[in-house]
């Protein structure tokens, strides 16, 4: 055995755990999971879980894990514009969550993460009237995620985990008190990126 030989061995192996401890796997199993895999809501947690997919069926049917782990939709719907001022939200990059207890949480990104406060829920009953889309939405796994800053005009219903990965976008590109030049330039293509699917 050769010294080079060793020394390759040992830089491939510490790769390979690199590599290995950087996989995503499955919150539940621990089995690893491609890049584009199914997510659970963890009511209790307010977490949204990775799962891969033998798991993710184990949450498919309605009232599966006894309501702790409710499996996030995958569908995404762009809609006309919103008007979602009844709502008294006061900022433009926000998403609107209807809670299964009828409540509804707004949440705004901002450097330290979500930022979240209640909404009115009978404002949000007669926007939906306005917008009947809204009243498909489900509770806890999918949004109203709007987009209005610098001109913008974005309302789509997407799935809890499209929010999120808007919030960490926010987060990682933040700079300074005011965000700086790279945020807003992210966030637009974070929303031209979306696609509606069903």
């Amino acid at each position: 055995m050769t010294t080079d030989g060793a020394l390759a061995r040992l830089i491939r192996s510490s790769a390979d755990r690199t590599a290995a401890a950087g996989a995503e796997a499955c919150d539940l199993c621990a089995a690893p999971v491609p890049d584009e895999h199914a997510h659970l809501y963890d009511t209790g947690q307010d977490e949204v879980r990775c799962v891969c997919g033998p798991c993710s069926v184990l949450f498919a049917g309605a009232g599966a894990g006894d309501g702790h782990y409710r499996l996030v939709p995958r569908r995404r719907i762009r809609l006309p514009k919103v008007d979602t001022a009844a709502l008294g939200v006061p900022v433009g990059l926000v998403f609107f969550v209807p809670r299964a207890d009828g409540t509804v949480t707004a949440q705004g990104p901002s450097p330290a993460g979500a930022m979240r406060w209640e909404v009115d829920a009978a404002a949000w009953v007669q926007l939906a009237e306005t917008c009947p889309q809204l009243a498909s939405v489900e509770p806890e796994v999918e949004a109203l995620l709007v987009n209005t800053v610098h001109g913008l005009d974005h309302h789509w219903i997407v799935p809890i985990d499209d929010c999120y990965r808007m919030v960490a976008v926010v987060r990682r590109e933040w700079r300074g008190l005011s965000g700086g030049g790279q945020v807003w330039p992210a966030v637009e293509r974070f929303f031209e990126d979306l696609t509606e699917r069903s």
